[in-house]
């Protein structure tokens, strides 16, 4: 389960403390120089709510350039897995960071999170490209980036019986990294601070 958080926006549609992100990103939406925050509980919340908004310092690194944590860019694609068991089913999906729309989905018998993280990847960098759009690509995996930047699946699970339809993606996404310049902007969704990333499945 996902830990609890609340969620202060100091300037945005309507001030306050939010339980959901569902909520916080109602308020923040399309609203110029939004500043907003999650914290780990509500007494850190009102007092935060209270002191004032408090400008982040922290850069996240990243795969194409430097990212501020301070609010993501709502006009990118975001990317995520699911797996039951690990191994197990696996799924991933490709979504419009601001309406959740779904862009693309694929779903395995078998196989685990970090292979689902590093397809999804994937298939968001060449659907950007492909498209031409001119948008970032957000990703909650560490491992999927360095993945990308080796231009090779990592993971030890073999590719036999109802792994196998799995592996001939993860084939050919190698080589598609291997045959094409990733000019997309990748980005990591900074969890800790805008809470779960919009394609998130509600698992955890």
């Amino acid at each position: 389960m996902a830990k609890k958080k609340y969620y202060v926006v100091w300037k945005g549609v309507n001030p306050g403390i939010y339980n959901t992100w569902d909520d916080c990103q109602r308020q923040i939406n399309g609203y110029k120089g939004a500043q907003y925050k999650s914290y780990p509980s509500m007494t850190e919340a009102e007092q935060a709510l209270k002191t004032g908004y408090q400008p982040s310092t922290k850069q996240k690194v990243n795969s194409n350039s430097n990212a501020s944590s301070s609010s993501p860019i709502w006009n990118s694609l975001s990317v995520d897995a699911a797996c039951s068991g690990n191994p197990g089913v696996t799924e991933y999906q490709g979504v419009n960071s601001k309406t959740k729309e779904v862009i693309f989905y694929q779903k395995f018998p078998l196989g685990t999170n970090n292979i689902g993280e590093f397809l999804a990847l994937v298939h968001g960098i060449s659907y950007v490209q492909q498209k031409g759009l001119n948008i970032p690509i957000y990703t909650d995996s560490k491992t999927a980036m360095s993945w990308i930047s080796k231009k090779k699946c990592g993971s030890k699970l073999e590719p036999i019986g109802d792994t196998q339809k799995l592996f001939e993606l993860v084939e050919r996404a190698e080589k598609w990294l291997q045959n094409n310049i990733i000019t997309a902007k990748i980005l990591k969704w900074d969890t800790k601070s805008w809470g779960e990333i919009p394609a998130d499945f509600g698992r955890k």
